[in-house]
C-alpha cells in the first residue's frame, strides 16, 4: 500500500497541481488511515478494504477529534479512493456512498481598522529587520496574502513601478495583485536599505528574509506577529491569516463587491468569499449597538 500512496502523491502534486500543504494534510491523513487498517484489521492491499472498515477507521475518529477533522480525513480517504479506481487497482470506490458530517462554521476573527494600525505603529523602522517587518505587514494586510503565498514571493515576482505582485496560490495558480501605495513605499524601503544587509553575500531570490539571510519562514513570521499584536496591546487573536481576513472585511465594509474579492483571494468557488459577508454583517450590527443613543434598552 505504501507504494500507492506514493503514487498517490505524485498525482496530486503533478495532475492534481495540490499545494504542499493539501498534499502534506492528505500524506498525514492516510498514514494515520494505513496504520489503522494493517493494525486493527491485518490490511495490507486495497482490495482488501470494505465499508465496514472505512467506518470503522471514521468511528474511532469521533472519539477524539472535532467534526471538522473527521470530515477533512475522509476527504483524504475518498480522494484517495477514486484515484485507485482510476488506476484500475480496485474495481469499486467503496467510499462514494459516504457524506462528510456537518461541520459548524465559525467566522474569522478579524481586526478592526484601529487595531492593524497600531500593530504598524509598534515596528521599529530604525532596524533592518523592523524595515522587513513593516513590509511584511503592510503587504499581508494590503494584499490579502496567504501566509504561504507571502513568503514564497521571490524578487522578480515584485513590480513596484505598475504597482503589483505576482502571487503563486493554491494549486500552481498564479494570479496578479496590486500593491498598495503604503506598501509600495514599505517594500522599496526594505528592498533599499535593508535586504542586502540581512543577505549579506548570500545568493537567496525569496523576497523576505530571517536575520541569517536565508528564506523567513511561518514559524519566524509567526513570531514577529505575535510580538507587535502584545506591544500593541491586541488580545484578539493575531495571525498572518487574520490580517488576510481584516484585509477581506474591511474592503467589503468599504463597497468592495464580491466577485472582485474573490478574484483577489484567490478564491476558486465564491461561496468561500461569501463568509465575509456574514463577518460585515456581524460587525455592522456590534457597530450599531455601540453608536446607536437607544439601540440598547436603559437598565
Amino acid at each position: 500500500m505504501k507504494y500507492l500512496l506514493k503514487d498517490f502523491e505524485y498525482y496530486l502534486k503533478k495532475e492534481k497541481g495540490s499545494s504542499k500543504n493539501t498534499v502534506d494534510a492528505y500524506n498525514r491523513d492516510l498514514a494515520q488511515y494505513q496504520i489503522f487498517l494493517e493494525k486493527y484489521h491485518q490490511v495490507t492491499k486495497p482490495k482488501q478494504i470494505t465499508v465496514k472498515h472505512i467506518e470503522g477507521f471514521l468511528k474511532s475518529l469521533n472519539k477524539k477529534v472535532s467534526s471538522k477533522t473527521v470530515a477533512r480525513k475522509l476527504t483524504s480517504i475518498k480522494s484517495f479512493h477514486h484515484f485507485l479506481v482510476l488506476e484500475k487497482e480496485v474495481d469499486i470506490d467503496v467510499t462514494k456512498n459516504f457524506t462528510s458530517p456537518k461541520t459548524q462554521k465559525s467566522l474569522p476573527k478579524v481586526l478592526s481598522v484601529d487595531q492593524v494600525v497600531a500593530l504598524l505603529e509598534q515596528v521599529d523602522k530604525q532596524t533592518d529587520l523592523g524595515l522587513r517587518n513593516k513590509a511584511l505587514l503592510e503587504l499581508i494586510y494590503g494584499s490579502g496574502l496567504r501566509v504561504s503565498e507571502l513568503l514564497d514571493i521571490e524578487i522578480e515576482d515584485i513590480h513596484l513601478n505598475q504597482g503589483y505582485v505576482i502571487v503563486h496560490g493554491k494549486g500552481s495558480k498564479d494570479r496578479m495583485v496590486p500593491i498598495s501605495d503604503m506598501a509600495n513605499i514599505a517594500l522599496r524601503n526594505y528592498m533599499i536599505h535593508s535586504r542586502e544587509h540581512i543577505l549579506k553575500d548570500k545568493k537567496i531570490t525569496y523576497l523576505f528574509l530571517n536575520q541569517t539571510g536565508t528564506r523567513l519562514s511561518r514559524q519566524g513570521f509567526f513570531k514577529v506577529l505575535k510580538k507587535l499584536a502584545e506591544d500593541a496591546g491586541i488580545e484578539s487573536e493575531c495571525s498572518p491569516h487574520t490580517l488576510r481576513h481584516s484585509f477581506a472585511t474591511h474592503l467589503l465594509e468599504n463597497g468592495m463587491d464580491l466577485r472582485t474579492l474573490q478574484m483577489l483571494l484567490g478564491h476558486e468557488d465564491i461561496s468561500t468569499t461569501q463568509i465575509y459577508t456574514h463577518i460585515s454583517q456581524k460587525r455592522i450590527k456590534e457597530i450599531y449597538q455601540k453608536a446607536h443613543p437607544r439601540a440598547k434598552e436603559e437598565s
